[in-house]
Formats: structure tokens, C-alpha cells, sequence
């Protein structure tokens, strides 16, 4: 069994909502929304981050984090030629590979919708072929000259890929987004889970803004909550699909279980935490090795506030940033689980520290 109902829609609305970096709050109201059902306070800050907060026994003086990033990659308008193309430039890492021949939608005033352009192969020189970068590329809107494009959209208005949800066979699902709705979800349903326990702990919920483009908002929001620890939850590259060089394989497949990461930012204990925890839980998890950095918000999360102990729990995913990411439900199920468990038990630990 993968997700119940009531879940699986939270998450298909999540990913239904454009959340383009610097233009999260769309799925933030989603996502607050749905908290607000079951947290004891919810609030944002000025850029957009979210907390929404289980307060458990107050005689317990532990505080335990768990958070995703709403944001995902896209494009943004630069400008807008005399011939009605919108020219546009990447919002995070964008990948330019696949944008060609895709259906967009510009977000301006009211969505308008438009194409990536891309040469039939009949006119285009074949054999010796390169990728036009981003910024190389453009939007058809429709429009017939520059004033036409210019009612429709801005500059500075973001894109995004029109794909949203595909169910796929089994419990496998494909979208625009999953890196990193999946993520937001996950810090929802730890949340849920905590209150449904009533947990000892304080349990805060976190729905970062602008990871994609340089983990701005766990920078933010690291400052101030200061808890005594935090889990960045976020996707992970499954290496189980044909053309990954060798070199790039890992162990983590789809399906086997979430992923905790040992090394760098990773916190040994709350590494311990989670392996013991999902042995407890019956949770299969797998390991990926970080040597040098997460890649995810855990890595300004730990140096917050003087240091955070944090973690980097991920969930395997193919085909990261193109329109097609794909995942396994039981995985983000089994996540969930694992990160209410965790909460559960966070208050056990008289404190986080290394032994030295």
C-alpha cells in the first residue's frame, strides 16, 4: 500500500502549484492551509518561509526540526523581442537539455500559456548538433509582434514546464516538481504525526523558500528557530536507470526505502537516531555517503546559530530537474513514518553532541 487519499491529494496539489524560486507563495498557501488543520501556530516571515509548530510538553525543553523547500527550478522572462518571442533565463538549475518543444506557462498577471521553440529536424543541420543554452532559447506565446507579447507578459515573470502529475504503473509517479514537493510534504506529515502523538517535543514543520537558488531561506529561518535539531528532507538521485555512468552510480534505488546520508553536514547522532528508529519501525532505509557537501539544506542548516546538529534524509529520485521526475509512493510513505517516529523520539537524547 503507498499513500492513503486525503495524503495523496495533499501532495497532487502541491504539485499542481507553479513554485518557482523567489515565487513560492502560491504553494505556500497550499501548503499552509493544510497545516493549519492540525498545528498549534503557523506563521511566515517576510521572504515567504513557513513554520508551522506542534508545541508538546512544556516542562520538555526539546526542539526538533523537520523541513522541505517549496521552491523548484523554472525560467524567468528577460526580455521580450520586437517579434513577440520572450527570450528567458534559468531560474536555478534549469536544465537546458530539455526544455526544447516543452509546453510552458508564464506566470504573469493571469497564466498565459506558450511553447519552448524548437526547429523541426527536417530545417536543422543534423549530425554535428549542440544544446542552445537558456539563455539562447525562447517562449512562443502566441503573439504576433512585440506589443502583442508585451500585454501578456513581463519582464521578470517566471516559467514553468505545464506537466504536472502522471500516475505511472505500480505505485510510481511521475511530475514537474517532485524535487522538492516531495520535501514540503514529508515536513507536513511529520508535523501531523507529531501532534497525532502528542510528542513531548516542540515539533516545528519548516517550508523553505530559494534552495534552489543558494539555500537562502534555510539560511534564514536556521537563524530563527535555532532548534536543537533539524532534518532537511529532500530528493536524492536513484541511479537504478539505464545511461548513468559508472562513476556517478550510487546504491540508492527507487522503491528500497528513504535515504539517510552519512558524512559532512550529517550529524552522527541524528544519523543514529534515524537508523535505530526505522530498525524499530520496521522502515527499510538506505545509506548515501556526502563527503564534502549535501547538497540540500542541511548544508546551512548546520551552521546556523553557532552549529545545528542536522540531517540530510532524502527520497530516491529519477530524472532530476526535467519535467518527468519519478518516484516511488511506498518510499515517500515509509518517510513520512520514519520522520514522525523521529519526532517521537527526539526528546529521548539528553542533547545532540559528539562524544570527543
Amino acid at each position: 500500500m503507498s499513500l492513503d487519499p486525503d495524503r495523496r491529494a495533499f501532495l497532487h496539489r502541491l504539485l499542481e502549484t507553479p513554485s518557482p524560486s523567489g515565487f513560492e507563495t502560491r504553494g505556500q498557501r497550499v501548503w499552509l492551509d493544510y497545516v493549519d488543520e492540525f498545528a498549534d501556530e503557523v506563521r511566515t516571515d517576510d521572504y515567504g518561509n513557513a513554520v508551522a509548530i506542534h508545541r508538546g510538553d512544556p516542562d520538555v525543553d526539546t526542539s526538533f526540526a523537520v523541513a522541505g523547500h517549496a521552491d523548484e527550478i523554472g525560467f524567468i522572462v528577460r526580455r521580450i523581442d520586437d517579434d513577440g518571442y520572450v527570450r528567458i533565463g534559468a531560474i536555478g538549475g534549469a536544465d537546458r537539455t530539455v526544455s526544447k518543444g516543452q509546453h510552458v506557462t508564464v506566470h504573469g498577471d493571469d497564466p498565459v500559456p506558450g511553447v519552448v521553440g524548437q526547429t523541426a529536424i527536417h530545417l536543422r543541420e543534423t549530425g554535428e548538433e549542440s544544446y542552445d543554452d537558456i539563455g539562447e532559447q525562447y517562449v512562443d506565446v502566441g503573439a504576433t509582434d512585440g506589443d502583442e507579447a508585451r500585454d501578456l507578459v513581463s519582464v521578470g515573470d517566471p516559467v514553468t514546464f505545464s506537466t504536472t502529475v502522471e500516475e505511472l504503473h505500480g505505485s510510481r509517479v511521475a511530475a514537474r516538481g517532485l524535487d522538492n514537493r516531495i520535501g514540503v510534504w514529508a515536513a507536513a506529515e511529520a508535523l501531523r504525526r507529531a501532534a497525532a502523538a502528542d510528542v513531548d517535543a516542540t515539533v516545528y514543520a519548516v517550508s523553505t523558500i530559494q534552495e534552489e537558488v543558494g539555500l537562502q531561506g534555510a539560511r534564514m529561518v536556521g537563524v530563527d528557530l535555532s532548534p536543537d535539531a533539524v532534518v532537511a528532507v529532500d530528493v536524492t538521485h536513484a541511479t537504478d536507470s539505464p545511461g548513468i555512468p559508472e562513476k556517478r552510480r550510487s546504491p540508492v534505488e527507487l522503491g528500497e526505502g528513504p535515504v539517510v546520508s552519512r558524512g559532512s553536514a550529517n550529524h552522527p547522532v541524528l544519523v543514529d537516531l534515524a537508523r535505530t528508529v526505522a530498525d524499530d519501525a520496521d522502515v527499510d532505509v538506505q545509506l548515501q555517503a556526502t563527503g564534502t557537501h549535501t547538497g540540500t539544506d542541511a548544508d546551512a542548516f548546520y551552521t546556523a546559530s553557532g552549529g545545528t546538529p542536522s540531517l540530510s534524509l532524502g527520497l530516491p529520485n529519477r530524472y532530476m530537474h526535467t519535467p518527468v521526475e519519478v518516484i516511488d509512493e511506498t518510499d515517500l510513505r515509509d518517510l513520512g513514518a520514519l520522520l514522525g517516529a523521529m519526532a517521537e523520539r527526539a526528546d529521548d537524547l539528553e542533547d545532540f553532541a559528539v562524544d570527543v
